[in-house]
């Protein structure tokens, strides 16, 4: 989507952030063409071509996947909180496609970037988000975290205004993210509780009943697109792009 209205929609956004030596199909500074990604999760530079065959070459993680999310709290943000978390531009990183499919929808306890220089500011930006959506972790996520933290000197908790915006009602004060060499705060409601609290191991929501949607004009008709993923009714066939949202466009 088009969250800040400059003509661009998200994943162009990531792709001229993160690439370098980027060209545009045109001479509108959009839709990117080509460029060259070093790629934080493997520690490789990547080229990317746009193209049917080789766009998928780079895709865009969610830091903090939407399946992930669904699964720790983001059933509870109204629509417009989870536009803002799945376009956010902290929960979002350009990546080596193959690399974004082995991870899924993991979390922190059982998938890390293979590049181990990366971990320390994956797992800070993983708690700024899960800090500002107000989303839990289980206890073996929040283990995993401690451990890869413990051995990180001054990591920054990275911020978005974005994301504050998005996820604070009107009139009210956002709640401060906890830096990232303290220990982790985890979020059960509003307001974030004290990092010294128990961490609760919450167990995964019901499954949404099922739905099928033959193609994205099925989904349309029926009002559901576009469809995050974690949502009934999303299906990787529909996610083109796979970036975790189907029928978007």
């Amino acid at each position: 989507m088009d969250v800040d209205r400059n003509g661009c929609d998200t994943r162009n956004d990531i792709l001229s952030r993160d690439l370098t030596g980027v060209t545009y199909i045109n001479s509108v500074p959009c839709k990117v063409q080509t460029g060259t990604l070093a790629d934080p999760y493997t520690g490789s530079n990547i080229s990317f071509v746009r193209g049917n065959g080789t766009s998928t070459a780079v895709q865009i993680d969610h830091v903090v996947a939407l399946s992930d999310a669904w699964q720790k709290g983001a059933q509870q943000l109204t629509p417009e909180q989870r536009t803002a978390f799945a376009n956010d531009p902290l929960n979002l990183q350009a990546t080596d496609g193959p690399t974004n499919q082995k991870k899924g929808d993991a979390d922190a306890a059982t998938w890390l970037p293979p590049n181990k220089g990366f971990r320390c500011e994956y797992v800070a930006r993983q708690i700024s988000v899960k800090a500002t959506y107000r989303l839990w972790v289980t206890r073996a996520e929040h283990d995993a975290m401690s451990n890869i933290l413990a051995g990180c000197t001054g990591q920054p908790a990275p911020t978005s205004r974005h994301a504050a915006a998005a996820s604070t009602p009107a009139g009210s004060t956002p709640a401060p993210v906890a830096a990232a060499t303290a220990p982790i705060p985890v979020a059960v409601a509003p307001p974030i509780p004290s990092a010294v609290a128990p961490v609760p191991v919450v167990p995964a929501p019901a499954a949404p009943a099922a739905v099928f949607y033959a193609n994205c004009a099925a989904a349309r008709a029926a009002g559901a697109a576009p469809i995050l993923a974690g949502q009934a009714g999303y299906q990787a066939s529909l996610d083109r792009d796979m970036d975790g949202i189907a029928c978007e466009s």
